[in-house]
């Protein structure tokens, strides 16, 4: 369907079909292009007009909805007939699109079960739409709550928005929504994605850093805030070869993105793992954990008041580089009381502050509690 002349024929009032998160469908030659970030607005806000949701197999990410700005002009007759029409669309286009949603599962188990035989991904690739030469992202996707295939539609309607690059998302056994990303292709993306095409020049999704995948998965945490949803998401691999290592990275970073917001909506790509606390942040809790407690030793639990108080002058002194003098400061204490504190925390870790090993490893003690 494209932005305008799937709508040509309907005339009356200036209306928009869009998507939960803003994402357009298709207009009415009267109606302005629209922003995404604007219509998920109008979407949240009565006062912005009317809309009707459109009945079909949406779910909270990728609802359908006919929206009008302003005061409605239609009978309301009208615009049910209009918003039936579109069902029918819709179900009619999921149907064309399960084909390529089983090959992108299978793509995903693929990439999944270990290293995968070239040939058998040369395959793969096509029957998912997908180009057979690079280069590739990997993302993946996790969501809170009980609805299997939430992360898979989140993770679709997020990468929808950019109609010109060709993806396959599927979902694995264990609940991980997984996507392939061409990330060189410039081609229109439909066959691939099931995009909507955008012929209108005016009409592009947002892009830059309104546009960016960040924005838009807040865009979805919107539509469900109570269901906490995070992605990772990989470097660039030039080949097919590389999905399978890309897939990995995109798992770390997921992790990073679940230490940093358990509850709420956080994308995080191997590229931002740039600091030892954002590369520490991507691994196990449990392992993060035994870490700490070995490093610190009898400080890990912070169980005294003495105990407290030294972590929290370990803390301070790490903070200011190891200088005794505006450590002293900042606590407020006599800079013999800072040496006699730094020595007790020697003493209870096995740890010499002078060495740059062992200072390094009650910084990351320190962080991964």
């Amino acid at each position: 369907m494209s932005r305008s002349s799937g709508t040509a024929h309907l005339g009356g009032p200036p209306c928009y079909l869009l998507t939960a998160t803003g994402r357009l469908l298709a207009r009415t030659p009267a109606a302005p292009y629209l922003p995404a970030q604007q219509a998920a607005r109008d979407l949240r806000t009565a006062a912005a007009g009317t809309s009707l949701r459109i009945d079909g197999d949406g779910g909270p990410y990728d609802s359908w909805y006919l929206h009008l700005r302003g005061t409605a002009d239609a009978p309301p007759r009208v615009l049910h007939a209009i918003a039936e029409v579109f069902a029918q669309y819709r179900h009619h286009s999921e149907r064309q699109r399960a084909d390529r949603r089983r090959a992108a599962d299978a793509l995903v188990t693929l990439l999944a079960a270990g290293p995968a035989d070239g040939a058998a991904l040369q395959a793969a690739l096509p029957a998912c739409g997908l180009p057979t030469d690079g280069p590739y992202r990997v993302v993946v996707a996790t969501l809170g709550g009980d609805e299997p295939e939430g992360a898979v539609r989140a993770l679709t309607e997020a990468l929808r928005h950019e109609p010109g690059v060709p993806f396959a998302a599927g979902r694995l056994p264990g609940g991980e929504a997984v996507a392939v990303v061409h990330a060189g292709s410039e081609a229109p993306a439909e066959a691939a994605s099931g995009a909507e095409p955008d012929p209108d020049p005016d009409a592009r999704p947002d892009s830059g850093p309104g546009g960016s995948l960040a924005d838009r998965w807040l865009a979805l945490h919107t539509c469900r805030p109570q269901a906490p949803l995070h992605a990772g998401v990989s470097a660039p691999v030039s080949a097919a070869g590389g999905l399978g290592s890309a897939l990995d990275q995109a798992r770390y970073a997921l992790a990073a993105a679940r230490a940093q917001a358990p509850d709420g909506a956080q994308v995080r790509s191997v590229a931002e793992l740039s600091t030892l606390g954002a590369l520490l942040a991507g691994v196990p809790a449990d392992v993060r954990r035994a870490f700490s407690n070995r490093v610190l030793g009898p400080l890990a639990h912070g169980g005294s008041a003495s105990h407290r108080m030294l972590l929290e002058t370990l803390e301070v002194f790490l903070a200011h580089h190891g200088s005794w003098a505006r450590t002293a400061e900042a606590l407020h204490l006599h800079v013999n009381t800072v040496h006699y504190r730094i020595q007790r925390i020697e003493t209870l870790t096995g740890r010499d502050l002078s060495r740059l090993g062992d200072t390094l490893d009650l910084r990351a003690a320190l962080w991964c509690r």
